[in-house]
């Protein structure tokens, strides 16, 4: 997805996965869904909202609308736009455009302002236009989906790399797997206060003698 950079997920399950081959491809927002429907992908980076039939969506992060100008325009010299100070500009539709990329040319030229996702407007970025937040702005929200019905291991896997999860964690399956291999632990025999150890049994004591008390046969010394 556009403005979406997998790389460092991608790199820690190659990191912990060696044996599981993984490849990231690069799709326009509006295909993705549509990759995972037809089995192209098996789990996609997606902004929201999307058709939700039959995925499992979850959000991860929001990112911050800007507006993109040409150098020329004057909202350029602002750190932030308010969003009344757009009313007397040409909003550009970016489905109109044909995309992120060319809605961004046409502001260069000065014939309109788009706004965008951070993150798409840094992705397509020149050195003819400029990058401003826009202040109240509507946040976008940055999800990963698949197929419900597709759910897997390996899909359990990244996700949990995605959110942070420790090769370790008890919900990662492989830390599972790995627990569920490894040998149990027999019990050692408990030892007595001689380091001995116990053999479950009681030790009788003679009648009439006393413990602690040395030289006490149970049968009183003869005067």
């Amino acid at each position: 997805m556009t403005g979406v950079t997998p790389g460092k997920w991608v790199g820690r399950w190659r990191e912990r996965n060696p044996h599981l081959p993984i490849e990231a491809n690069g799709y326009d927002d509006g295909g993705l869904v549509s990759a995972l429907r037809d089995g192209s992908v098996d789990i996609a980076f997606v902004r929201l909202p999307v058709d939700r039939d039959a995925l499992s969506v979850i959000p991860l992060y929001e990112e911050l609308a800007v507006v993109v100008v040409s150098k020329e325009n004057e909202l350029s010299l602002l750190d932030e736009v308010e969003p009344a100070e757009l009313a007397g500009e040409n909003l550009l539709d970016v489905q109109e455009c044909g995309g992120a990329r060319m809605a961004i040319e046409v502001a260069a030229s000065g014939a309109g302002v788009v706004v965008l996702p951070m993150s798409v407007a840094r992705h397509y970025n020149r050195r003819d236009v400029e990058i401003r937040p826009v202040q109240d702005a509507p946040v976008t929200t940055i999800a990963v989906a698949w197929v419900a019905d597709n759910t897997t291991d390996e899909i359990e896997e990244f996700i949990g790399i995605v959110r942070g999860r420790t090769a370790r964690s008890s919900r990662q399956p492989s830390a599972q797997k790995d627990a569920a291999s490894e040998p149990k632990k027999t019990a050692k025999p408990a030892k007595t206060p001689q380091g001995k150890p116990a053999s479950g049994r009681t030790t009788r004591r003679k009648p009439g003698t006393t413990k602690g008390a040395p030289g006490a046969r149970g049968r009183g010394r003869r005067r």
